[in-house]
């Protein structure tokens, strides 16, 4: 397996490992959130609070649509990490030529169907006409780009799972410098408006897919497809979507409780919903490194499953649970004295009434969910295990709970209690989640210590 690029998990220290892989994954994240940051601020510094608040207002059924194709790329890479960790490159290469049929097909049709049905959704989401538009021209133009995203996240699975969590992270950088460029371009230059800041998330996210494309081709030999790799078999197919669907579908069933909340943060107001526009966006900055966690996790799991140590999958846990921690303490420290200061990053300080308003509501929306940020590192950490071990239908359930909490707060504690219950919402689900995942979690790491993964009735192949 002479490869210089792919990276072997199984062997050597479980936390050195864990760093070297989740470092370059950690400021991956953080160049998605800079650039997708890039483009709230400048809508909300050149185009005003009602377009800051229109595009902060798709952020829920953005998670929801997207979610559901970052999450089947990411159940995917499974059995790819799983085939690297048995060291059995054919059907690894059998499972990458399946995924190629899969993906451009749920790309296409996911595409279709959110583009056709835009404006029913926003709607449903009871948008207030003040920001529809603005809503609308955003949203519809990241639905058009679904199978850039679907080609950026295929292609960077596939190269994590062989242990390379550097390369994707150039590309994103590259992506995001060209990502600032674009939104100047086209909202600046152009007068695009809120359409140029999704064009340029668009077309940065394409030339990152091309990229790996082309760096796959170029580094990675054992991952040339010969026409029989390329053969749709349904077998690899079916075991693919067993993976690819439950991971996809927790993403948009927590989302779904996201969207419900939203509606009821929109019936509160433009004000209300900059301001968790901007608390959400600073929120998931701060939250990059639990991100980058669960992917880490994830590519452990299956590599060390596969070779049969599931001693060092709970290793793996551990050390990430010290990591995390302390994350969430140092943080929480820094964000209660410069969060507000963020947050501000997203309005004109000329509107000097809207800041006075928004600015106290963005910091206790922030606040409120950095100091729960322990439960959400172990939503992240034993989830994505979970997923890693190939028990993608047990973490639909907590995808489940997430919704309940979030729904719950949005249809009955919003309307009594107003932002305030807002704040509380994501910490909600997050404990409710993990009510269900530390049990889940040792129930699976049980259950693969009996089964191991070359096992004909449970791999399906």
């Amino acid at each position: 397996m002479k490869n210089s690029s792919a990276k072997d998990l199984t062997t050597g220290s479980a936390m050195q490992l864990i760093l070297s892989f989740m470092l370059p994954l950690i400021f991956g994240l953080l160049f998605q959130q800079f650039y997708s940051m890039v483009d709230t601020v400048v809508v909300g510094k050149l185009l005003g609070v009602d377009a800051l608040a229109g595009v902060g207002s798709t952020g829920s059924i953005n998670f929801l649509v997207l979610g559901l194709c970052n999450g089947i790329c990411a159940g995917f890479a499974i059995p790819v990490a799983r085939k690297f960790g048995q060291k059995d490159l054919d059907g690894l290469r059998r499972f990458v030529g399946n995924m190629i049929w899969l993906g451009s097909i749920i790309a296409a049709i996911v595409t279709l169907v959110t583009t056709l049905l835009c404006r029913d959704i926003l709607i449903w989401m009871d948008t207030p006409e003040s920001t529809f538009s603005y809503a609308y021209d955003y949203i519809w133009v990241i639905f058009l780009g679904i199978p850039a995203t679907m080609l950026y996240n295929l292609l960077s699975g596939i190269i994590r799972s062989l242990g390379d969590s550097r390369t994707p992270l150039l590309f994103l950088v590259l992506s995001s410098l060209l990502n600032v460029l674009l939104d100047i371009l086209f909202i600046v230059c152009f007068r695009m408006g809120v359409a140029g800041a999704g064009w340029a998330t668009l077309l940065s996210q394409l030339i990152s897919g091309i990229l790996c494309l082309l760096f796959i081709r170029r580094a990675f030999p054992l991952l040339h497809l010969s026409a029989d790799d390329l053969r749709l078999r349904w077998p690899y197919a079916l075991h693919l979507l067993s993976m690819g669907l439950p991971m996809g579908m927790q993403y948009s069933i927590t989302a779904i409780g996201s969207i419900l909340l939203q509606a009821a943060v929109n019936g509160l107001g433009a004000s209300a919903m900059a301001a968790v526009t901007a608390g959400s966006k600073v929120s998931m900055l701060c939250a990059c490194p639990f991100d980058a966690m669960g992917t880490t996790a994830a590519t452990f799991a299956g590599q060390n499953w596969g070779a049969g140590k599931l001693d060092r999958v709970h290793q793996g846990v551990k050390d990430c649970t010290i990591l995390g921690v302390a994350y969430s303490a140092l943080i929480l420290l820094a964000m209660f004295f410069f969060g507000e200061d963020l947050c501000m990053l997203f309005l004109d300080s000329r509107d000097a009434a809207a800041v006075s308003v928004i600015g106290p509501l963005s910091r206790q929306f922030l606040l409120a969910s950095l100091v729960f940020f322990v439960p959400l590192l172990f939503v992240n950490l034993l989830r994505f295990t979970i997923q890693g071990l190939g028990f993608s239908n047990l973490a639909v359930i907590a995808g489940v709970l997430e919704m309940l909490a979030r729904g719950i707060v949005g249809t009955v504690l919003v309307p009594l209690l107003g932002f305030t219950a807002v704040c509380y919402a994501s910490p909600a689900a997050w404990i409710m989640a993990d009510i269900f995942l530390f049990p889940a979690y040792f129930y699976c790491l049980k259950k693969r210590t009996c089964i191991p993964a070359d096992n004909p009735q449970e791999s399906g192949i």
